[in-house]
Parts: C-alpha cells; structure tokens; sequence
C-alpha cells in the first residue's frame, strides 16, 4: 500500500475523534474506547502489526493512563474534595476576594500564575484539575473554567514537569538542549502575552473586557515571558515555567493590590494567620513535596524514584521496560500532601479516606476515557499510523514544511496528550526533515515542541481532565467546539513564526 494511503486511513482514529465529540456530541468515555478498538484493527489489517504486540501496546497505555495519569486526576480532585469538607476552600475564596473580586484578574492569578506553576513542577493534568475545580468553587460557571484553565494550560507546558518534554527532545535528538530551550523560549514569548489578553477576553466574552485591566493584564504576560526567555538562554530547560509563572503570579497580586484596590471585595471578618496557613497547607505541602522531588534536588530525586517496579509490557521492536515510580510521581505526593493538610485541619484519617473513595468512584467515566486515549496513541505511535501522516506531510510540503512543523507538533499532543510524547514521537523525524530541506535543525525542533503546546487544549486526553475536575464529564464535545478555534489560530499565528524565523536563522 502506498504511503499516501497509509496516510488517510491513519487519519481515520483522529477525524473519528473529532467528529464523534465535537459534532456528534457523543459521550467521550464510549467514542474513545471505541476508537481504541478501531485503531487496534487499523494497526493489525493495514500495518500488519502482530497481535499480541497491538494488545500489548495498548497495554502499556493502560499502565501509563493509570500511573501516573489518572492517579493525579483523582489526586486533584480527591485535594479539591477535601478542601470543601474541611470548608478551608470557603477561606481560600475568601482570601482571593480579599485581593480582588474581578474575576478577570482572578482568571490572570488562578488559571494562568498557578496553573503555569503547577505545570512547571507536576504536569499531568495537575494544571488544568486544581486550578478548574478553584475556580468553579468560586462561582464561575463550571465549563468556562474548564475551558479557561485549558486555554490558559498551552505555552508553560513546553517546560512542564522541570523541563522534561525540552530535555527529552534534546537527548533523543542529539540537539544542545540549552539552544534549544532558549528557541523555543523566542518562539513562544509572543503567544505569553497575548494568551494573558485571551483568557481576559474570554472571561467577560468581550474585546471590551481588556478596558480597566489592560495594564495588570500587560504584566502579568511580560512578567511570565522575560523570566522565561532569560532563564531559557541561561539555565536550560528546567526552570523556564517556573520561574515564569512565580513571577507572574507574584507581579499580579503586588500590581493588584497596589493599583486595583477598588476590586477588593467587602471584608468578611477577618482571617488569621493560622486559618490562612491551614487553608493553604495542602497546596502549601504540594508546592514543598514538588520542589524537593524533582531533579532540582538530584539527591532526594534518586532516592524516592528508587521506590519502583520496572518491568516489559510492550512486546514489540524496541520495547522500554515500564517503570511505575511509587513516590516519585506528582499523584502519590498531592494525595500525601492532602492526606497530612486535611488532618491538620481537623479531618478524621477514616474520614479522608472515605473521600478518596469517594473521589476515585466518581472518576470511574474519566478514567474510561484516559485510559482508552493513552492506549490508542501507543498503538498509533508503535505501528507506524503516526509517522505515516508526518511523513506525507513533510513530502508534500517541501520547503514550506517549516509553516507546518508545529502543526506537526500539535498532532503529537492531540493524540497522546503530552508534549513529552509529541517530541519523541516527532523529534527526530523534524530533525531530519530540517537536515533534508536546509534549515537550522534546532530551530525546526523548538517549532514542534511549541506547537505541542498548541495541541493541549483539544486533547481529548487533557479535556477528560479538565471535565473530571468541574464534574461536566459528557460535555467533553463543548469543550472541544469552544478550544479548538483558539488552537487552530495558535497554531498557524506560530507556523508564520517558525516560517520566517527559519529564513533567518541559519544552521
């Protein structure tokens, strides 16, 4: 079969997926496991991939749906959970509103600042589940917030996790990751400021909603996408994300304080010092646990990913032995975190576990979803079905491949729901393309990976998240209707970028 047939019916699973959520608004958790079995038969008639490889590569996902996927979902939510039994969620309200009651700046600290860090230090939904469940507990509408935090969720993940879909690149690739990272960094700073200035237009559903705030709404972009760039061309790939978002985060509260006092809400008596700490030691805790786990601290790193099982799931060419880290993974500390936060706030140990109980059956939909779309995107990824739509795309495109290289990139997370997985999937195929067409390999490989940030807002893998936090699981088509507009923009606004900047920037 020629390559250009291979190309269409591989893209049959991903126009199904699209079509079934966001046309024929069907319920994601049937579609997607439907879809998993119809890309099992594509991988195993068209591919001529052996069975038992097929079912041991969707096996594989399953594992990686649930540990450490889905084991952070439930963590998020189980914290959130928690938090309204505890009632230390109606402080944290309460002191948000103490700052400010403009939900368009509570968007631009919540949403984008905090979001940005948990993306920076955890990754794995945790950015889109914790702040989304906030922001609902505050009143907005529970799919705006799923929709905003998906929005808002793009550019930090390039840097997600302490770096890790950058440094993966740089390692599989052969690239100097610190090059890399600081392209990247140049790619994206423009899209940092101007999805602060969306998700302002989106919360009022408005161009006029920039009237009042355009200024802390300028600073809380530049304040995220300077630190970034700098540390980017400096530092290397870990720390871009996070200490952007810090920044930002830290820029529009001291910004709002000092020059929208007036969005202040009415004070409601008063919270102390002790109340404010036990509101916030679960995320206290979180951010503590975080820090200390990740590669920043290689000591305590090594040790806790020791705690592990390891093991072949995948029988196939080229299988990696899975590795379940049971400390060393952002799930297993929110739930110790949460765990240690709703005992000092007064929960009884039976009384927490009840509501993890309580959390994972309520996951029970969600969970169907995960685990049928990262199973899918290992079948599509082990057969070859998605280096058959890259490969086309590179031949048919020729010297304008470069417009289409994050176009590429946002595929990659389309399917999988990681940027991570994106770059190894299209990290060395870009690498080549840019090596057979005349362009800085580097600055080809940075496209993709920024253009996989692109694809987190319409991953049916990161949209099961976002509706498993504000509970709207069902309207996973919505969501996608509403993202996916934002994407497509996102990602042709970067191909000119990536374009241009690839006549420029000589290897």
């Amino acid at each position: 079969m020629n390559m250009y047939a291979l190309f269409f019916i591989a893209l049959i699973p991903i126009v199904w997926l699209i079509v079934s959520l966001g046309v024929l608004k069907m319920p994601a958790h049937k579609t997607c496991s439907a879809t998993l079995v119809l890309t099992i038969i594509l991988a195993i008639m068209v591919w001529k991939m052996p069975v038992l490889h097929a079912v041991s590569a969707a096996l594989e996902g399953v594992a990686l749906a649930l540990w450490p996927i889905m084991i952070v979902i439930i963590a998020a939510v189980f914290t959130y959970n928690l938090s309204l039994h505890t009632k230390s969620m109606d402080i944290i309200k309460k002191m948000l509103s103490n700052i400010t009651t403009d939900k368009r700046i509570l968007v631009l600290i919540i949403a984008w600042g905090f979001g940005g860090f948990l993306e920076a230090v955890a990754g794995y939904g945790t950015a889109v589940a914790i702040p989304a469940s906030i922001l609902a507990a505050m009143g907005f509408e529970p799919l705006f917030a799923a929709i905003i935090c998906l929005i808002a969720n793009t550019v930090p993940t390039a840097f997600g996790a302490i770096g890790i879909p950058i440094s993966t690149m740089a390692k599989l690739t052969g690239l100097d990751v610190n090059v890399l990272s600081y392209y990247a960094g140049v790619q994206l700073f423009p899209f940092i400021i101007l999805i602060t200035f969306i998700l302002v237009v989106l919360t009022t559903r408005s161009v006029k909603g920039i009237k009042g705030v355009f200024g802390v709404t300028l600073i809380s972009g530049v304040a995220f996408a300077v630190p970034e760039l700098l540390s980017a061309k400096y530092m290397g790939a870990e720390l871009p994300s996070l200490i952007g978002s810090v920044c930002s985060m830290a820029a529009t509260i001291i910004v709002t304080k000092i020059f929208y006092k007036d969005t202040a809400g009415k004070s409601e008596g008063i919270v102390s010092s002790s109340q404010a700490f036990k509101a916030w030691l679960p995320y206290i805790l979180i951010f503590i646990f975080m820090i200390f786990s990740s590669k920043l601290f290689p000591s305590i790193n090594h040790a806790l990913s020791t705690i592990k099982t390891s093991f072949k799931i995948y029988t196939g060419e080229g299988a990696e032995p899975y590795v379940f880290k049971w400390i060393a993974t952002p799930g297993t500390l929110i739930i110790i975190a949460a765990f240690i936060g709703g005992m000092v706030q007064g929960a009884k140990f039976g009384e927490i576990v009840n509501i993890l109980f309580k959390t994972i059956k309520q996951m029970t939909k969600s969970a169907i979803t995960v685990i049928s779309i990262v199973a899918l995107a290992k079948v599509m990824g082990y057969s070859g079905m998605i280096n058959s739509i890259a490969t086309v795309l590179a031949i048919v495109t020729g010297s304008f491949y470069p417009f289409i290289a994050p176009i590429i990139g946002a595929l990659g997370t389309f399917v999988t729901g990681s940027d991570t997985s994106s770059n190894v999937l299209f990290g060395k195929l870009q690498v080549d393309v840019a090596n057979s067409i005349g362009v800085n390999a580097t600055w080809l490989a940075a496209g993709s990976a920024t253009g996989a940030t692109a694809g987190k807002m319409i991953s049916p893998q990161s949209i099961a998240v976002a509706t498993a936090a504000t509970g709207l699981a069902g309207a996973e088509g919505k969501i996608l209707n509403k993202t996916i507009k934002f994407c497509i923009g996102y990602v042709v606004l970067l191909g000119v970028v990536v374009y241009i900047g690839s006549l420029i920037i000589k290897m």
